[in-house]
């Protein structure tokens, strides 16, 4: 639904020195759109139902006694609506989208066609599990690859993103604990520069949290972790490759540091997407990773989802992975329910049914359309072009941590801004003009100004010089002093720059027909 143009300002054409404006508040071909329930048309309808073969007697006082408040559309209407809405929005299939840490890149559309094929999208998780044999077989195989490319023995399905993942790790940390009569660890250390669902992933189990320091070089501070572990520690939460675009260098001593705390390691796997096919977390002493399905194996999670956030386990945690256990038996695959044979120490269930299915298809297709080489090369490629990105920008803008190569995103802070009067915010801004989605902005909080540049492995080198060359003119800008630019950016998004602050802190996300001169009448075919 597009935002309400009422009391803001159009945006001029891009001679916007000039102040130029149209006379309908179009630019060129991309139509001005209000909301569609300001179109009106509330007098008619582009359906026609029957009339009802029952009156409404049995349902007392739920009758409605008033409009339903929906506007009413012929489907032209409808269409040119929802059309005209997408080319306001920014989408993978239309550019680089360089979010850092959030792995948004093209998404097959054989995916998509698997996913739609009627014996996955047409499940009801109430089905008999005699009929869906199918789909519990592709859910094995899904788990068999992941617990191969992670070098894991074991894996949970049903979490359904990270931060569920993160919850299902800690979780079955804390039922291994309480089972081994450790139930008195309730502490939980997180570097400082992991992602912010960490901390509140692990208070949200009842554990108190307890920061660990980054060196100078971006990476966990072994002499702070070694001097915080003890009895009370639980576990550790680590990144690898981290929030800065870093991989832990000393990533099996902080294992081995844990290990022999008695504590167990969980790794944000959100960041995988740089490692897999090269590198099994198992191997590393992982204990517990989620996995973003949506991330690493594709489907970009703009928009609010769907996501899936599968977890790896190792042996000591596989026993309490929780509901459903998927296994096979002389009659095909079957869903253990229940705390009883294999699963009898499981910690509970994370969902209703069995996690996102729709992702799992699309994951798996994923898998089996790249083999395994594919899969590696996807890890080659991400990094590649990240360093490719911090090479080209370095030359006018100040990488964090420039010594040594990155991982799949490059970090920069703003200290090439000192002196000029803008602002990360402003270069973000600014950026739009020039037909790109910003990039991550002011995180990690441990970075002053930071940008951190995420271009995936399916962006070519043209798209990637394209945001480079775009970048760097926006650069050169800022340091010959065209302030004014940034600060009135952007000047060719449909609302301009909006202000932000108060959008967080009083949306407007009830439309109401007192807003506007036209007033819901009952609906008519039409």
């Amino acid at each position: 639904m597009a935002m309400s143009n009422v009391g803001r300002p159009t945006a001029p054409h891009a001679s916007s020195s000039q102040g130029f404006q149209s006379l309908t508040g179009g630019r060129g071909l991309l139509q001005d759109e209000p909301l569609i329930f300001e179109l009106g048309g509330w007098t008619k309808t582009g359906v026609d139902l029957p009339p009802a073969e029952h009156d409404a007697s049995d349902l007392e006082g739920l009758v409605r006694s008033s409009p339903i408040g929906l506007p009413g559309l012929s489907e032209p209407e409808a269409m040119r609506h929802y059309v005209r809405l997408s080319q306001k929005n920014h989408a993978i299939d239309l550019a680089l989208y360089p979010l850092g840490s959030c792995t948004m890149k093209h998404n097959p559309r054989l995916n998509e066609k698997m996913a739609r094929l009627a014996g996955f999208a047409d499940l009801h998780p109430l089905q008999p599990v005699a009929t869906t044999q199918g789909a519990l077989q592709l859910m094995d195989r899904l788990a068999h690859w992941l617990k191969t490319l992670t070098g894991m023995p074991a894996v949970a399905l049903t979490p359904k993103a990270g931060a569920h993942g993160e919850l299902c790790g800690l979780l079955t940390i804390k039922a291994a604990h309480e089972a081994a009569g450790q139930g008195h660890r309730r502490t939980v250390l997180v570097p400082t520069s992991a992602h912010g669902t960490n901390p509140a992933t692990a208070a949200f189990v009842g554990y108190e949290v307890r920061e660990i320091a980054q060196t100078d070089d971006g990476r966990v501070d072994l002499a702070d972790l070694e001097a915080k572990l003890g009895p009370d520690i639980a576990a550790i939460m680590v990144t690898n490759p981290n929030t800065c675009g870093l991989f832990e260098r000393d990533i099996l001593e902080i294992s081995r540091l844990t290990h022999a705390a008695g504590a167990y390691f969980y790794c944000d796997g959100a960041n995988f997407n740089a490692i897999v096919g090269r590198v099994r977390p198992g191997d590393l002493g992982v204990d517990a990773m989620h996995i973003n399905l949506h991330k690493t194996f594709s489907t970009p999670h703009g928009g609010g989802g769907p996501g899936a956030g599968p977890v790896v386990l190792s042996e000591a945690l596989a026993p309490f992975a929780p509901a459903p256990w998927l296994v096979s038996g002389p009659d095909g695959f079957e869903l253990v329910e229940e705390a009883k044979d294999e699963a009898a120490q499981a910690f509970g269930r994370m969902c209703a049914f069995q996690g996102q299915m729709g992702m799992f298809v699309r994951a798996y297709a994923y898998m089996a359309s790249h083999g395994s080489d594919g899969l590696r090369q996807v890890a080659e490629d991400a990094v590649l072009n990240a360093n490719y990105i911090k090479a080209r920008l370095a030359t006018v803008m100040t990488p964090t941590f420039p010594d040594g190569p990155c991982m799949h995103e490059a970090l920069f802070d703003d200290v090439w801004l000192e002196g000029t009067g803008v602002t990360t915010l402003d270069l973000a801004k600014a950026l739009i003009d020039e037909g790109f989605h910003p990039m991550t902005m002011y995180f990690p909080l441990v970075v002053h100004g930071a940008m951190l540049i995420e271009p995936t492995e399916t962006e070519p080198k043209r798209e990637l010089d394209r945001f480079c060359d775009a970048m760097l003119a926006l650069a050169a800008a800022a340091k010959a002093g065209d302030a004014e630019r940034f600060k009135g950016a952007p000047f060719l998004a449909p609302m301009r720059r909006l202000d932000e602050t108060q959008a967080a802190r009083k949306p407007r996300l009830t439309w109401r027909p007192e807003l506007t001169t036209v007033a819901p009448a009952p609906l008519a075919a039409e």
